[in-house]
């Protein structure tokens, strides 16, 4: 049976999230030869409004191309944490920003300091993006580590491949701190 991991990602107009989704489905189809679909949204407003980009990964034939029920939602404001954060189904993986999202209480996911590590690592939360694709790969393996970076560093701008390179091994590296946490 074909795997198909149904992924949504989602912020702010501005924070980068269609992106990050074109980029994910890139790594998949162009440098891991998977199949891959990539839809998008955004609200009434280009920057500061909704948006949201929904990425379909498969090693089959993908019949549907729009997220159906998330193995994984990104939130990196809280509009989005609100909207989509129950969408993930039960088992699925929701990753949040902690320093944008205040979380339910009754809150099961992860939460990563994405925009804070964006800042520390390269002095532009822009690359918050990108250092939330690291995380999510870092944890999931969706896709490999090498397509991934191979992805970002093709559409990164002239000029700013290192940057995005340092901000891509810092998600890698907080995914590694989540996945084994010093006692």
């Amino acid at each position: 049976m074909d795997t198909r991991t149904e992924i949504r990602l989602a912020g702010e107009g501005g924070q980068g999230m269609i992106l990050a989704g074109i980029i994910l489905a890139e790594a998949a189809a162009i440098y891991d030869g998977k199949q891959a679909t990539q839809t998008q949204s955004y609200g009434p407003e280009a920057r500061g409004g909704a948006s949201r980009s929904e990425v379909v990964i498969s090693d089959g034939e993908i019949d549907h191309p729009e997220v159906l029920s998330a193995d994984i939602v990104v939130a990196l404001s809280q509009e989005a944490y609100k909207k989509f954060a129950r969408t993930v189904h039960a088992g699925g993986l929701l990753i949040v920003d902690e320093d944008r999202v205040a979380v339910s209480i009754d809150f099961t996911g992860i939460k990563v300091p994405v925009a804070r590590i964006a800042q520390e690592t390269t002095g532009k939360t822009i690359t918050a993006n990108t250092v939330a694709l690291g995380v999510l790969v870092g944890l999931t393996g969706v896709v490999s580590q090498e397509a991934l970076e191979k992805a970002v560093l093709a559409r990164a701008p002239k000029g700013t491949e290192e940057m995005n390179r340092k901000a891509l091994q810092a998600g890698f590296a907080a995914a590694e701190r989540l996945k084994s946490p010093v006692a």
